[in-house]
């Protein structure tokens, strides 16, 4: 059989912790780790933080500022005099010590939640990634295993014609020969085409990456770990849950910032003022209150109303996690399963073609029996690669989530 354009490699299974080195089917991390910060989604998160920083900033800094007032008047007195006068003011609204500390807390909420987005946006990056990396070796396994096979067919062709030329087959047989390779090289070119667009798809939305001209396809690997340690894992280092989390303690801060809002700020001001044509000298300080009305009650009930909501949509994604891991877990153990039956029977298929193969050479065997088989044999190859792909993504995905795999951090 002719040598496969990619390589398949018999590996360890991989440790719980993340390697220390490069993983032969993978991008290498150090290109993985470039291509992540580079990519839109994770930019536009990181601006999100920075956002979020500023505006921690200001929150700590309070919007109330001095504020200046001149006027000038003239006073006609009884006397038919007209008497000058001017005054000058300066007032700055004091926000009272315990708002001070709540706006402080809610500006660290706000970047910690913009912290765990940029988290999930680098995560969701990652598994786009993997996903596509994945499906390009699919795509190009395929087309190898498709090119190997039709490359075996054209020399079952070559067979049939020379027991044509010795007497021994009806011509018909070489036509069916010839027929066959040609549908084989047809699904080739079809398959070449997919990996093709696999890998234009892969390298548009991931630049950076770049394919090797020979494929590792790593022998998989079982999920030896129980449910409960991939569950615990996943949900620790899950940046969507982290920042739903942070979501709730800002929304219970608020909470108590509109409580805390329900005393309005005072306001202090220092007037200075000049009557009676100069002749009078007026200097104070005045303190104002604004009188509390039904809405900032209503703010209150406004802000716990949003805390319940983000409550709720916490359980939710916690459900949805759940459920999530308990099918990644499961799907990671059952695709390792499916390769394992699908290997053993494509390597009975390949053994039962090439058995009847030599008994076709040696006319003991008939042509549409070798045929068939080795049809039997390319559709068992092609759905153990599958099976074999499937398998080592479905673990990957699960270190993936678990953060054993790529820096997301």
């Amino acid at each position: 059989m002719k040598a496969l354009p990619y390589v398949i490699l018999l590996l360890p299974a991989l440790a719980v912790a993340a390697p220390p080195g490069d993983t032969p089917d993978l991008p290498p991390r150090a290109v993985v780790a470039s291509v992540l910060a580079g990519h839109p989604d994770v930019l536009a998160a990181k601006s999100g933080v920075r956002y979020e920083e500023s505006n921690r900033d200001r929150l700590e800094a309070g919007e109330h500022e001095f504020s200046v007032s001149v006027g000038s008047a003239r006073r006609r007195t009884e006397a038919s005099r007209n008497l000058n006068e001017w005054d000058v003011a300066v007032e700055r609204p004091i926000r009272l010590p315990g708002k001070a500390r709540l706006d402080g807390e809610l500006g660290s909420l706000g970047v910690a939640q913009a912290q765990s987005s940029l988290g999930d946006a680098m995560h969701e990056t990652a598994r786009g990634l993997l996903r596509a990396w994945f499906g390009w070796l699919k795509a190009r396994a395929q087309s190898d295993e498709w090119n190997s096979q039709a490359s075996l067919l054209r020399r079952q062709g070559e067979v049939a014609a020379r027991r044509v030329r010795a007497g021994d087959a009806p011509r018909l047989e070489q036509t069916l020969a010839e027929a066959s390779a040609a549908q084989a090289e047809a699904a080739a070119v079809q398959a070449e085409l997919r990996a093709s667009v696999a890998a234009a798809e892969l390298t548009q939305h991931y630049p950076g990456i770049s394919l090797p001209e020979r494929p590792v396809l790593a022998t998989p690997t079982p999920v030896d770990q129980p449910h409960a340690y991939w569950h615990e894992r996943i949900l620790q280092h899950n940046h969507e849950l982290a920042a739903v989390r942070a979501e709730v303690k800002r929304r219970q801060t608020l909470i108590a910032r509109s409580q805390a809002d329900e005393m309005p700020d005072p306001t202090v001001g220092v007037r200075h003022a000049s009557e009676a044509g100069g002749n009078e000298r007026v200097t104070g300080v005045y303190l104002s209150i604004p009188l509390p009305g039904r809405a900032r009650a209503a703010m209150t009930e406004g802000a716990r109303a949003q805390m319940d909501m983000a409550v709720q949509k916490e359980a939710a994604l916690l459900r949805k996690l759940n459920a999530e891991v308990a099918a990644a877990h499961a799907g990671a153990t059952a695709a390792y399963e499916g390769w394992r039956k699908a290997q053993f029977a494509a390597q009975a298929m390949e053994r039962n073609a090439e058995l009847i193969a030599r008994a076709y050479a040696l006319g003991e065997a008939g042509l549409n029996d070798t045929l068939n088989a080795r049809r039997l044999a390319v559709e068992g190859r092609l759905a153990a690669v599958t099976a074999q792909l499937d398998a080592a993504e479905a673990r990957y995905r699960l270190m993936l989530d678990a953060h054993l795999l790529w820096s997301l951090d």
